[in-house]
């Protein structure tokens, strides 16, 4: 496999690490229909933990299978399958090297009243099960943020070491944060600048709208429309040292196709890398989740 320009030029932004984490992200980079053009699509399943089984995967319960996910990741030509430890485990053997994997080492639940998750997986398994990258989450905002960022501060040393990448999943939250603001323009490029601050290799934040909450940013957002989606998208890569990160955006609660698209192309015209996007994908039948992927590769592709 000959790795592109477009990729090259990626991984040339990476100035610290090592052969084995440049490998690995070119494993995600290469892989599937979007490999070497830059931009990928991700299939996360860590919904189970997150909001339960029923809420998840009833509504198509071929879901409930971790295979089903492998499949429909490989079967769509996609970029990585991201989930946590035993989603992971129950299809290592079978789908071992058909895609790149990243191992979720951190989950929360739909009870919980911290801004807070466990560590629920750790480097050795991800070295173990073949992972190309593990997955943390953190919540700006939170009180508990502090001991999230020294975990994911360890573990991505411990990644690095054995030449395993880090994707850190930037969701503002918790604290002083107000709900209303966690979907801010200024709130979400402060997170994923956050993220790139910690060393994550590919980051993934929410779509932000155009609200500005922290009034200490109001001043330096005055004067610009921000009412275009793939206008605050650009800005939040700037945020992530103006591009030099590969910057992904989650497609969250499900919502009509039309807007999944829209969604891709004001990515794309934003300069952001690509989508991460889960149960948009999965809680549509196999047939509609298959098209559905095809068309956002073909977005990313310019042929939409």
């Amino acid at each position: 496999m000959s790795i592109t320009p477009a990729v090259k030029a990626i991984l040339a932004n990476y100035e610290s690490d090592n052969p084995g984490v440049k490998a690995n992200l070119a494993r995600i980079l290469m892989q599937g229909r979007l490999g070497g053009t830059g931009k990928m699509i991700i299939l996360p399943v860590d919904q189970g933990f997150e909001h339960g089984p029923a809420r998840s995967f009833a509504v198509n319960p071929a879901a409930y299978d971790p295979h089903y996910h492998y499949q429909l990741a490989i079967d769509a030509g996609l970029s990585a399958y991201a989930a946590p430890l035993g989603m992971i485990e129950a299809g290592a053997d079978t789908f071992a090297g058909q895609i790149p994997t990243i191992l979720k080492v951190n989950s929360s639940n739909s009870w919980a009243t911290a801004a807070n998750q466990a560590v629920t997986g750790g480097v050795d398994d991800a070295l173990r099960l073949g992972c190309s990258a593990i997955g943390f989450t953190i919540y700006p905002g939170s009180d508990d943020v502090f001991e999230m960022m020294e975990e994911i501060k360890e573990m991505r040393a411990q990644a690095a070491s054995v030449g395993i990448a880090t994707v850190i999943w930037s969701y503002p939250r918790g604290g002083k944060l107000p709900k209303s603001g966690e979907l801010a323009l200024d709130v979400g490029a402060y997170a994923a600048h956050m993220a790139a601050m910690l060393g994550a290799h590919i980051i993934k934040v929410k779509l932000p709208g155009d609200h500005i909450e922290q009034e200490e940013a109001k001043k330096v957002y005055a004067g610009t429309d921000w009412s275009n989606q793939a206008t605050r998208v650009k800005h939040v890569v700037q945020s992530c040292y103006a591009g030099r990160r590969v910057v992904v955006f989650s497609g969250g609660a499900a919502k009509g196709a039309d807007a999944v698209y829209q969604d891709a192309r004001d990515i794309r015209d934003g300069g952001g890398n690509g989508s991460i996007i889960g149960r948009n994908t999965f809680q549509r039948p196999r047939d509609e989740a298959l098209a559905m992927l095809d068309k956002l590769v073909r977005i990313y592709k310019n042929e939409e």
